[in-house]
């Protein structure tokens, strides 16, 4: 099978810059949201599977919220002003959680308290909730009086939530493009929801390349395994990070380094989803062919290259929509493990969060103390492999020794990648720094 006689000419001059690369990346972003948008594709999702998927139409107040209002602590209802007045109070009955004041009965007098119970309504007449601790329930015979104990106040609304304080019926609680955490899905269900309107979780295909490339099942247990060959690591550790982004990674099996198995592959990939991830074959060696593939196959980069520091050799771009196809996306990331994953979690999260049709896409970095001082060689801009200690009170980050960008023991013994500037070669202890965070 023929190969190329040498380097394939790069489609543009030279690596930008990470911030200039994580602004064309937000660009496109946004570029996918809003097509994402035009369409109004959605599907209804019970919110027992809900989680982490994202809102595809408004979430409304079905009513009043709280529809009326509710009391926050155990204790008595009354009117403030009684307690103000210093008089002793008669305690006039009880009221629960899920119970109603009688339509028939006269709202509370004054003089009077009622005994209530955290989330019932407040009664008619009722302004105010001693809570029950700062009370004296005294009771005598068929009677029961209620004494503030010495010293205690109470002004109107105290320990009660008005209706209609935390929203309006119709008011909108949450936008389209919220990702569904667990606080999101009580806010539904307090609306008395059974599912919601979300987008489709985007399909993304992930290609492995490399003639070094084994899997498992390709070798048998009785088999010596060659010193030169290694298991693909790079494609498992990418569909887990896709289903970690709530999106559904299609993994093909590795294409071989040769022109015609990487087109073949290549066009499978982009026919199956809007987003390709290829791994491997985007430097400048002899058989790094997938730039110029993707090239043969119509494909526009963003850019083929970052000064960073693993990842250098990332490539981004698209392929134009045709007839029978619309647009598709593709990333070529470095081969080498942590590559993989820093351009990954740099670059492909926010993408891939865009396509699933979440507003915020950005990054997840995180600010941090640096743990001890740190040098590194100025001109890239660097993620090492890091632990982000968070059990104290300020956040600390300690860089995790490694031997480089196919170190996957040390990577898979941090939480986040420390970020180094371009310009900084020196990063003393104390220092706040920033994280990219898994």
């Amino acid at each position: 099978m023929e190969h190329r006689a040498g380097p394939w000419p790069q489609t543009t001059a030279a690596p930008i810059a990470f911030a200039e690369a994580a602004a064309m990346v937000a660009g496109q972003s946004a570029a996918a949201l809003a097509g994402l948008q035009a369409e109004a594709s959605d599907c209804a999702c019970a919110l027992s599977d809900a989680l982490g998927r994202v809102l595809a139409r408004a979430l409304l107040a079905d009513r009043d919220q709280p529809p009326f209002a509710r009391v926050t602590r155990d204790g008595f209802a009354l009117l403030a002003a009684d307690l103000a007045a210093g008089a002793r109070l008669r305690v006039a009955g009880e009221l629960r959680a899920g119970e109603a004041w009688p339509p028939a009965r006269p709202p509370l007098q004054t003089g009077q308290a009622i005994e209530i119970m955290t989330g019932a309504a407040l009664p008619p007449g009722a302004d105010a909730v001693l809570m029950v601790e700062h009370a004296e329930d005294i009771r005598g015979g068929s009677i029961r009086t209620l004494l503030p104990r010495a010293g205690r106040t109470l002004r109107a609304g105290e320990n009660v939530v008005p209706r209609g304080s935390e929203a309006r019926q119709g008011d909108v609680l949450l936008e389209p493009g919220t990702r569904l955490r667990p606080e999101q899905i009580a806010l539904a269900a307090s609306c008395g929801l059974r599912s919601v309107a979300v987008y489709p979780q985007p399909k993304v295909a992930i290609l492995a390349t490399g003639d070094e490339l084994l899997e498992p099942e390709d070798v048998a247990a009785e088999t010596i395994i060659a010193p030169h060959r290694i298991y693909d690591s790079n494609s498992h550790a990418l569909a887990a990070l896709v289903r970690q982004a709530h999106a559904d990674p299609l993994r093909l099996r590795a294409a071989k380094d040769r022109r015609e198995d990487l087109s073949a592959s290549v066009r499978e990939g982009l026919n199956a989803a809007p987003l390709l991830l290829l791994t491997g074959g985007v430097s400048m060696g002899r058989y790094d062919l997938v730039e110029e593939v993707l090239a043969g196959l119509g494909g526009e980069f963003f850019f083929t290259g970052v000064k960073m520091q693993p990842g250098k050799p990332v490539v981004f771009g698209s392929v134009p929509a045709r007839d029978d196809q619309p647009a598709r996306y593709f990333f070529g990331l470095p081969g080498n493990p942590v590559s993989t994953m820093v351009t990954f979690r740099a670059f492909v999260r926010p993408l891939l969060a865009a396509l699933s049709g979440e507003r915020r896409w950005q990054p997840a970095f995180a600010l941090a103390a640096l743990a001890s001082e740190t040098s590194v060689k100025p001109g890239l801009t660097r993620f090492l492999p890091a632990w982000l200690d968070t059990n104290q009170p300020e956040p600390t980050v300690t860089p995790v020794a490694n031997k480089g960008s196919g170190d996957v023991a040390a990577n898979a013994r941090a939480n986040c990648y420390l970020m180094v500037p371009d310009d900084c070669e020196y990063l003393s202890a104390g220092q706040t720094v920033r994280v990219l965070l898994h």
